[in-house]
């Protein structure tokens, strides 16, 4: 029996049409009411689909950013009702990774959810009568698009133990695939995407949860602003199948900018407005008992003088649980509005980096590391001319960059040095990914 991401949707799909801000009512997922919205379905129908594929990003994304900032020892999340956090994540003792509880659940089950909610949106596209090539085409794309990176980021936890990538069908679910297939099927589904927006219309609105335009007005809501975001995934995926040059062509149909803004991209937005949700990571500075901290390595390794130690701000008080003792609070989310980034130019830069670096186009990666560097505040890179110390800036940059946004456990794992994040007890581990949910083996 392979029915388990169907028990997920069932038990969720009721909250992900609650919860998405829908201009208008969609039925049960997995009824025979679902026919109402893939059998010839209207445009409205099409955009309220549209509408909950944007939402169900945001479903326990804060989770999944806390969870592998924790085993990446970005930061500390103190919970007094849940000790998992403080032990489990971390390896204390002789613990190990629970393959049945919140941490990989519920993750797991809202980001095949989405995915989920990509396939009707396919199927309803490719069946209603009432729209133009075009339109269906922009339907498709950002299906495709949405679906690629939802997949990617059940895989950025499970890693070599996989993900199924065949699951169109909910009742009859493909197998596990390795993580080197599984990283294919993803780049296809993003190709399938751009070749789906090459020509498309827009003609669904975007609802407040999914920022396309931060900074970037090339970005807005039209095809070739997609293709733009399709392509800065696409890049991503490139460098972790190694592939530079296929990043640098993917990142060259991007929106990536070496001289625009680093916080120029796609975010998930949130908001205190009615039956909107709100960002899920924040907490006000000095809270205690329910709170997120900055790991301690990340002030003792700072460079002088780096402006992104605001992302860590200092606390009144150091705060304590199970042997671990942090004084800052991370502070990359400010408010219970503040965005999340799906991807931005800053990262695109620093992708940009590594491949020069991996091909040996040093002069044109330090162009690349010193625009990160001087951004903040830092002097030009004067370090050894080689690829190993290049790489070792790069990633230097992309933990400060990008802290707290889901990748520095991701990187150091892909360059196989999880062994230099630090242990903070006698008897923790640093975990290579996370186990398979117990309900798939059902």
């Amino acid at each position: 029996m392979k029915h388990n991401i169907t028990k997920y949707i069932k038990l969720a799909s009721l909250l992900l049409v609650l919860g998405a801000c829908q201009k208008g009512d969609i039925p049960n997922l997995n009824t025979p009411d679902a026919s109402l919205i893939t059998v010839n379905p209207t445009k409205g129908e099409l955009d309220n689909l549209v509408t909950g594929l944007e939402s169900g990003m945001r479903f326990n994304l804060g989770t999944y950013l806390e969870v592998v900032g924790v085993v990446g020892r970005e930061i500390y999340r103190f919970a007094g009702s849940e000790p998992r956090y403080t032990i489990e994540l971390l390896g204390g003792g002789a613990s190990t990774l629970d393959n049945n509880t919140f941490y990989i659940t519920n993750p797991w089950a809202s980001r095949y959810r989405t995915v989920r909610q990509g396939y009707l949106l396919i199927e309803g596209a490719q069946n209603a009568t009432t729209i133009t090539e075009p339109v269906r085409k922009g339907y498709l794309g950002i299906a495709h698009t949405i679906m690629a990176y939802q997949l990617l980021l059940n895989l950025n936890m499970t890693d070599e133990n996989g993900i199924r990538v065949d699951v169109a069908d909910y009742k009859n679910l493909g197998p596990f695939v390795e993580k080197t297939p599984a990283l294919e099927a993803i780049a296809q589904m993003l190709d399938q995407g751009q070749a789906d927006l090459t020509g498309a219309e827009i003609a669904f609105p975007l609802a407040s949860g999914f920022d396309l335009a931060r900074e970037a007005p090339d970005n807005a809501l039209t095809a070739a602003g997609l293709i733009r975001f399709n392509r800065a995934l696409a890049a991503r995926v490139a460098v972790y199948r190694q592939q530079w040059a296929a990043a640098l062509t993917a990142l060259n149909a991007s929106f990536f900018d070496l001289n625009g803004s680093t916080s120029a991209g796609f975010y998930n937005s949130f908001s205190t407005n009615s039956n909107d949700q709100l960002n899920p990571l924040f907490v006000p500075q000095n809270q205690s008992g329910e709170i997120r901290l900055a790991h301690p390595s990340y002030a003792t390794d700072i460079a002088p003088g780096d402006d992104r130690i605001a992302k860590a701000t200092l606390r009144n008080a150091s705060a304590t649980q199970n042997g671990l003792t942090s004084n800052r609070d991370a502070w990359v989310y400010t408010s219970n509005s503040a965005p999340i980034p799906i991807i931005r130019n800053e990262e695109l830069v620093l992708i940009y980096a590594e491949a020069k670096i991996q091909t040996n186009a040093f002069p044109d990666a330090i162009v690349a590391l010193n625009r990160i560097r001087i951004a903040h505040n830092l002097p030009a890179y004067t370090g050894a001319l080689t690829q190993a110390a290049l790489l070792t800036e790069m990633l230097q940059q992309r933990r400060y960059s990008l802290f707290f946004e889901g990748h520095r456990w991701v990187d150091m794992r892909r360059y196989g040095r999880l062994g230099e994040l630090p242990k903070d007890r006698p008897g923790d581990d640093v975990w290579e990914e996370f186990p398979i949910p117990q309900t798939e083996n059902n």
